[in-house]
């Protein structure tokens, strides 16, 4: 007698289930996204599209919204990933309809709808809000730095990006040279064969350019030569505004006269060493991403950004935004304005009761504004865990109120539930679903990705809130 065992026949005909409904459980991922994308506000995305029906079809833009949303919900992010599973993964096969949006039209779609695919993170938190998942009452904010689509290898001075430029344009010209002889085919118009002439021309189309870029987000373009110009451009834009500001400061130094209005600086100016100009930009810049900075981590440095949540308890996200600033305390007001609008627009009437943040957002100032004009409470620890007494300089004022507050049982046992709040969310997103870098390029691009990441970390809660209710 042989084994019992089930048929393997892989060459016996199927007869699949009729409907796709047949092909997942029901408490399935899938139809919580399809069901939380139905009742989203999806206008922008269909904005741009032809309303006669001429020309060639495109696939519908609630389908590609649910399998962008579902992808990063899963942990896929590349285009040609997300292709790729469209032909091999059910889940993704039921969201498409069966149909295999190619990697480019999925690419193009995501940088086509940059700003509404951000948008769509306000949205989510209106159904987490619904659904009784949005608590205000504690909140926390906090930051982690993530890579970008660089290397730190592609980080260039100034100089270097002046010597790349002027060695391309002698292969260039030496290239032409050789193709075209002495003046064939590469001759100059009217108006810019006179050096003076053409070095006006010049100015006035560099002038011109400048202006569009500062009245429209910039994207950080594909060609390389195109990307070094850029950010040469950027890094003299920053050195010019370090000369006026300098000069400035010089102007002011010279005239010695305090804040006040009074000359007291005169007595004191004789202690004070003037800032010197700089002979030229300083710094360097990224060629791959030039948004992106070189910023300090536990271990050593990554050239990326600094992602920025405000988590609310049961850990729903309340705000997502980026910053490339290296230290946290200048996000502290930002980030809480932004929940209050975010949390506006969700249809949250609740007012947030106490922020919590760690010893990096400690800033007077900040902390003074949301308190006084936003009318929230804060509990900003003043020192690192590793520092034990006060810090010198500090002393006096907020800094001792705060340290007497986490003196307490009650303060102490605020600020522990802290990290139980928004670590867990950045595990989530970052060990969970592998987002350790992002894959995109720029800071309006890298902030929709982080804000689509956020909204899908609330998609999920809000999936596992179903299944329970269930």
């Amino acid at each position: 007698m042989s084994p019992n065992f089930l048929p393997c026949d892989r060459e016996q005909g199927l007869l699949l289930p009729p409907s796709l409904r047949d092909w997942l459980p029901e408490g399935h991922l899938v139809w919580c996204v399809l069901d939380a994308v139905e009742e989203l506000d999806l206008v922008d995305f269909y904005r741009g599209y032809r309303a006669d029906g001429l020309g060639g079809a495109a696939h519908e833009p609630e389908m590609m919204v649910a399998l962008l949303v579902y992808a990063y919900a899963v942990g896929v992010r590349s285009a040609r990933a997300i292709e790729r599973r469209c032909v091999e993964d059910v889940a993704f096969r039921v969201i498409s309809a069966n149909q295999t949006p190619d990697h480019a039209t999925i690419a193009r779609f995501r940088a086509r709808h940059e700003q509404a695919i951000a948008d769509l993170f306000t949205g989510v938190l209106g159904l987490c809000a619904k659904a009784g998942l949005v608590k205000v009452g504690l909140v926390a904010v906090d930051g982690t730095k993530i890579a970008a689509a660089a290397t730190h290898h592609q980080n260039r001075t100034y100089r270097q990006i002046v010597e790349e430029i002027l060695k391309e344009a002698g292969e260039i010209d030496a290239a032409e040279d050789e193709l075209f002889g002495g003046a064939h085919g590469d001759e100059l118009p009217e108006g810019f064969r006179t050096s003076g002439e053409r070095r006006k021309r010049l100015h006035e189309a560099k002038v011109k350019l400048d202006a569009e870029r500062a009245a429209k987000a910039k994207k950080v373009p594909r060609d390389r030569e195109q990307r070094l110009a850029e950010c040469r451009l950027r890094l003299e834009q920053d050195w010019e505004l370090v000369r006026r500001v300098i000069a400035d400061h010089a102007r002011w130094f010279e005239a010695g006269i305090a804040t006040d209005g009074s000359r007291r600086m005169n007595a004191a100016k004789r202690n004070i060493k003037p800032y010197p100009l700089p002979p030229g930009p300083a710094g360097k810049i990224n060629l791959t991403d030039p948004d992106s900075k070189n910023l300090k981590v536990s271990r050593g440095w990554v050239q990326g950004y600094n992602a920025q949540l405000v988590v609310g308890e049961g850990q729903i996200a309340l705000a997502a935004e980026i910053s490339t600033e290296n230290y946290d305390a200048g996000n502290l007001e930002p980030m809480i304005r932004t929940m209050c609008a975010e949390l506006e627009a969700a249809g949250v009437t609740d007012r947030p009761g106490v922020v919590l943040g760690d010893a990096g957002y400690w800033k007077n100032d900040a902390i003074q504004t949301i308190v006084n004009e936003l009318h929230i409470q804060t509990l900003i620890a003043p020192d690192a865990d590793k520092r034990k007494g006060p810090r010198p300089g500090r002393r006096g004022g907020l800094y001792d109120h705060v340290r007497r507050i986490l003196a307490t049982d009650r303060g102490a046992e605020l600020y522990l539930k802290r990290q139980g709040m928004v670590e867990p969310v950045f595990g989530q997103i970052k060990s969970n679903r592998g987002a350790r870098r992002f894959s995109r390029r720029g800071r309006s691009a890298v902030r929709s990705e982080w804000r689509l990441l956020a909204a899908t970390h609330n998609l999920l809660k809000l999936h596992q809130h179903r299944l329970q209710i269930a």
